[in-house]
């Protein structure tokens, strides 16, 4: 994301005066005039609520008395105007005196205490949510950025007035972005298009949608805008007669037909029209579909009787019809869309849809409050955004960092979806993009886990497959299936990725941290201890003693750190036995000759035996590929656990003159659970079916092939085939080798080495 995250801008008040002045009767008169105003959208309300508006009014007006906005106005009428737009969605009383109040903790020293006592804990809440964290320190603005909008968007998950709020405030300050400084304009419309706009399209609230997009455009690119603007205005008045008769035409039909419709002119933004000429290299004269008609009806079946009658007046464009009816869109958007060639040939197109889809299509969530009517079912507030602010609470439980979150989130905001099927025919809708995992962590995260293969259309797929518009998808689990890293590379959806990311983690501290334990005792047993202090009473002062050393939180943290390497084994082990000599456990000098004069002469801490049955805690270096015979070495990599090499590896050499300290002594077990990967070089004799001799023989060998390259340049008479095979151990590898040099065709075969080939 380029823009730097304020979720504030646009204010432009000055700082408290010492002796602050008294605004003007004037500015004090405006500041009434506006309540008054507001007071008359307020008839929605009863009496009682309307007077805890005025209270929460008259408190704003007090703590922010003595504030200036840039344009001279006082900083009230900021507040006002918020709490109108909000009004505008019909939201309750508790949100339009959140509204009035939303700057009040961060601009003038009121507490959310202050606030429950007055106003009651759901206001102060709402405030709260809507309030910066600018008494939390942060290392750079990019972080502060996105904890600031991860308290914003975590707030919403819980209570979604707290950024249809936002988006009101935001709404009002692009407004009267003209009157701040010109040098902020870019940052504020930059953060406005790629944060606030989605937001707003991804609730539904289509007319926000549109004026942030056009507010923001306008700032950001302010002479395309005028251009645009101009360009606009004067195909408007070309075409001026020509809508006209399209809609004399339209209206006519209905009425012989008996139908009671309302038809509106409907114009693309400018933003939208600079969007479509910029992505599809169009010229504003190719930019047809600018202006379009809704046909706003009574209820669904004449929706599908509209479209009938229109397709019969004029002829449709193909390909350009959309049922969001049958289908809605992921923010509960439902209308029918068509694009009809009208008369001398213009593409005009038309929506038709009923007053209730009217209403969502616009306000979206705030539909909620707007529209009470039964079409508004649970089904429908499920589509209404509520789905995606609970995943917002799911992705925020397994993610911490608030960066890591904020990526997570984004994925999600772009609107296009693709919508697909349950096979018990539930819709379901997911990003453009989104592959088979997606859609199983979109049913449950115990799914997504547990998925082992899938099925689009009744036909076995690989779990990368995209899916497309109207495909079955079937997903298949086993109980002993876990998340693979390699699906963090293709999955789309942001809960997705977080879910397996919050697996690996688990995963990855229970291993480094059992290895850790293993690495610091052999350490201890170098030192002349026998095993690691118990966690228990006795033991709880050394062990805080040594947690004060190392600056770790815990015992766990400390044993995870050094099994991923962030901390050498032997250095807290020697600390350790410092402090335990000073209690009077002194080392063993019996087993301290043992360790050392039976340890790798070069190894500076105890030994490790590998089974294959490590996972992420321990690393089989891929420019080496050990497999178990081979004589091998263990390199902590700064937190990145224990990575072995074969001891001749030329790597593990440069890393061992440099780093010597960090090798440990490695061994195999006796018998390894596992197959472990290799690299082969195989040189053949070019010709008919040979790939298929090799693999056969392989095959034949016990060999898994894990991957082939034959590499790009065109065929000669000899090419080189690189496999990566999996194997028992040294013995069966030297076996396959052996196999593949009795093969017809083949000239050669060797084991690649690093830097060899």
């Amino acid at each position: 994301m380029s823009a730097v995250l304020d979720t504030n801008p646009g204010k432009g008040k000055g700082k408290r005066p010492d002796a602050p002045a008294l605004p003007s009767p004037a500015a004090a008169n405006a500041a009434a005039a506006s309540f008054a105003a507001l007071t008359a959208r307020l008839d929605y309300l009863d009496a009682g609520e309307v007077e805890q508006v005025r209270k929460a009014y008259r408190f704003a007006d007090t703590a922010h008395l003595g504030q200036i906005r840039a344009s001279g106005e006082p900083y009230i009428t900021h507040p006002i105007a918020v709490a109108a737009q909000c009004a505008e969605w019909k939201l309750d009383a508790q949100a339009l005196m959140a509204a009035l109040l939303h700057d009040a903790i961060e601009d003038c020293g009121v507490t959310k205490p202050q606030l429950i006592e007055r106003f009651g804990a759901p206001v102060a809440e709402l405030v709260d949510g809507l309030t910066k964290l600018d008494k939390l320190q942060f290392n750079t603005r990019e972080e502060s950025q996105a904890e600031s909008f991860r308290k914003m968007l975590l707030a919403m998950a819980r209570d979604v007035r707290v950024i249809l709020i936002k988006l009101a405030d935001r709404t009002h300050n692009m407004r009267t972005l003209d009157d701040m400084p010109r040098e902020k304009w870019t940052r504020i419309s930059s953060e406005t298009l790629e944060i606030y706009a989605p937001i707003a399209h991804r609730l539904g609230l289509n007319q926000t949608y549109r004026e942030l997009q056009e507010l923001a455009f306008r700032h950001l690119r302010p002479w395309r805008y005028a251009i645009l603007s101009k360009a606009v205005t004067k195909a408007r008045n070309r075409r001026r007669d020509l809508i006209q008769k399209v809609q004399r035409e339209v209206e006519g039909v209905f009425e012989q037909a008996g139908m009671n419709v309302r038809i509106a002119g409907r114009e693309k933004t400018l933003y939208s029209v600079y969007r479509k000429m910029d992505e599809k290299h169009l010229s504003f004269a190719q930019v047809t579909d600018i202006y379009g008609f809704r046909v706003i009806v009574p209820s669904v079946i004449d929706c599908y009787t509209a479209l009938g009658l229109l397709h019969q007046m004029y002829k449709p464009v193909p390909g350009k019809f959309k049922d969001h009816i049958a289908i809605p869109k992921v923010n509960g958007y439902q209308s029918l869309h068509t694009t009809l060639v009208g008369p001398s040939g213009v593409n005009v197109e038309f929506q038709m849809r009923t007053e209730a889809m009217h209403v969502v299509a616009e306000s979206g969530v705030a539909a909620h409050w707007l529209y009470k009517a039964s079409e508004l079912d649970a089904e429908a507030s499920d589509r209404l955004g509520t789905k995606w602010l609970q995943s917002l609470l799911d992705i925020q439980h397994e993610t911490r960092d608030a960066a890591e979150f904020w990526d997570h989130v984004k994925i999600d905001l772009f609107p296009d979806a693709v919508y697909v099927f349950t096979p018990k025919s539930q819709i379901m809708a997911l990003p453009r993009g989104a592959t088979v995992v997606d859609f199983a962590y979109a049913i449950h995260s115990n799914i997504g886990d547990r998925t082992v293969a899938a099925k689009i259309n009744g036909v076995q797929v690989p779990l990368r497959t995209e899916l497309k518009n109207g495909d079955v998808v079937e997903v298949v689990t086993a109980p002993v299936s876990t998340p693979n890293p390699a699906w963090l590379g293709f999955v789309r959806t942001g809960r997705a990725r977080s879910k397996i990311r919050h697996h690996l983690k688990t995963l990855a501290q229970a291993e480094s941290q059992e290895l850790g334990e293993k690495l610091l005792t052999q350490a201890l047993r170098a030192e002349g201890l026998e095993k690691l202090p118990a966690d228990d009473e006795e033991h709880k002062a050394i062990w805080e003693k040594l947690l004060r050393f190392t600056g770790s939180r815990s015992r766990a943290e400390l044993l995870t750190d050094i099994g991923l390497g962030k901390r050498i084994a032997s250095i807290v082990a020697k600390r350790l036995t410092t402090m335990l000599a000073e209690r009077g456990e002194k080392p063993d000098a019996l087993l301290i000759t043992r360790e050392r004069y039976t340890a790798h002469e070069n190894v500076s801490q105890g030994e490790v035996v590998l089974d294959g049955s490590e996972n992420a805690s321990v690393q089989f270096a891929t420019c080496c590929r050990p497999v178990p015979g081979d004589a091998i070495v263990g390199y902590l990599g700064r937190g990145e656990g224990l990575v072995v090499h074969t001891e001749d590896c030329a790597v593990a050499r440069r890393l061992q003159h440099k780093d010597s300290e960090r090798f440990i002594s490695v061994e195999w077990a006796d018998e390894p659970v596992r197959p472990f990967e290799t690299g082969l070089l195989v040189t053949v004799v070019n010709g008919k079916g040979v790939l298929a001799r090799v693999a056969a023989a392989l095959a034949s060998s016990e060999a898994d092939i894990a991957h082939v390259d034959m590499g790009d340049e065109r065929a000669q008479d000899a090419t080189d085939m690189r496999f990566i095979v999996a194997v028992r151990d040294l013995t069966h590898l030297e076996s396959v080798v052996r196999t593949l040099r009795r093969t017809p065709s083949v000239i050669r075969v060797q084991r690649i080495r690093p830097g060899g080939g």
